[in-house]
């Protein structure tokens, strides 16, 4: 079934686990012992990445097929489900709404109806900050009213509210996860982000770096931030994947439903990150100043001393130089001519 020897942890299955943060994800949890099972359309997933690295079983669907869902819970003991499918790109959100309804929404709710119907008590949710729209202050902690201002964080918000609207009505226990900035790479260059297009800051700066694009485009130079520019909280990948297995424990261990916010607690500007690339890859990146992008707050920066204090979550990879450079040493690997590092 699995890749996993030790069949005393249940089966978890991870849908969209060949994309980025929920390879990751399957990767903490294979570490921690349990057995995993992917589900994934590949449309933006890695088939290669599972078949190399992951090495676990992988099921090509949608979560939006029920037949399938209820085929997969009829063979497989599932004890819990993991869900990271899901459109994530807030512009292309604004283009295509009913797409990202349809996907992020309606693909959830099938998933979640199968669950309940296969008696499935444990869902744990790959949320984003995104759901508070432009917070009225910061840190932002996770009892800020949600407003989100694109499509893609209100398809996450609803799912949200349907998550515990089936919790209250049929007993799902779930652990919500809202994220800020994913970045980083495994330390030893065995996965990373390979988004195409790719529209996340540090992997384009790093494409820059390399030569992969002519320039890094700064939407915004008059914001009210120190040197003009957006400021973000960035998390390593790998903390939020040891984030996502503290959350299932917790779930497995009695806990009650529970939303936490996911970041470092310490924001970086755009030009804070440009310029830090430019140390770790000491190649030059040219830069083009540009006008802001609507719905673009500020500052968004988190608090996370929820996840911290209920699930003893603690990241590891806290520095930004450092999850610079192993996003540096995965393009590198993946795009370049270099070998996996073994740090």
């Amino acid at each position: 079934m699995t890749s996993n020897s030790d069949n005393s942890l249940p089966l978890i299955l991870v849908t969209g686990g060949a994309g980025y943060i929920g390879s990751h994800t399957v990767l903490a949890l294979q570490q921690a012992g349990f057995q995993v099972l992917i589900l994934d359309t590949l449309e933006r997933g890695h088939r290669d990445l599972v078949d190399t690295v992951l090495k676990t079983e992988l099921i090509v669907g949608n979560t939006g097929d029920r037949p399938l869902l209820d085929r997969i819970f009829q063979t497989y003991p599932v004890k819990a489900v993991m869900h990271f499918a899901a459109y994530i790109e807030a512009g292309e959100s604004v283009r295509s709404p009913d797409r990202f309804y349809q996907n992020n929404v309606c693909g959830a709710l099938t998933l979640l109806q199968a669950m309940v119907a296969a008696g499935i008590p444990y869902f744990v949710f790959s949320s984003t900050a995104a759901v508070y729209g432009l917070p009225p202050e910061v840190p932002i902690q996770e009892t800020c009213p949600c407003a989100p201002i694109n499509p893609y964080g209100c398809s996450k918000w609803m799912v949200e509210q349907i998550v515990g609207d089936l919790g209250r009505a049929y007993g799902l226990k779930s652990v919500i996860f809202r994220y800020f900035n994913a970045a980083g790479a495994d330390p030893y260059s065995r996965l990373g982000e390979d988004h195409h297009p790719e529209t996340h800051l540090i992997p384009l700066v790093l494409q820059a770096a390399m030569g992969r694009r002519p320039h890094i485009v700064i939407y915004g130079t008059d914001y009210p931030t120190p040197d003009g520019t957006c400021i973000r909280d960035y998390i390593h990948v790998v903390d939020l994947a040891q984030a996502h297995v503290l959350g299932l424990k917790y779930l497995l261990g009695g806990g009650n439903s529970a939303i936490f916010n996911l970041g470092n607690g310490q924001g970086f500007s755009v030009r804070q990150i440009i310029e830090t690339a430019q140390r770790v890859t000491g190649c030059p990146i040219p830069v083009v100043e540009g006008d802001r992008r609507a719905g673009d707050p500020a500052i968004l920066i988190a608090n996370s001393d929820r996840a911290r204090a209920i699930l003893g979550w603690k990241p590891r990879y806290p520095d930004i130089e450092q999850i610079i450079q192993h996003a540096w040493q995965w393009h590198q690997y993946r795009h370049g001519s270099g070998t996996a590092a073994v740090v």
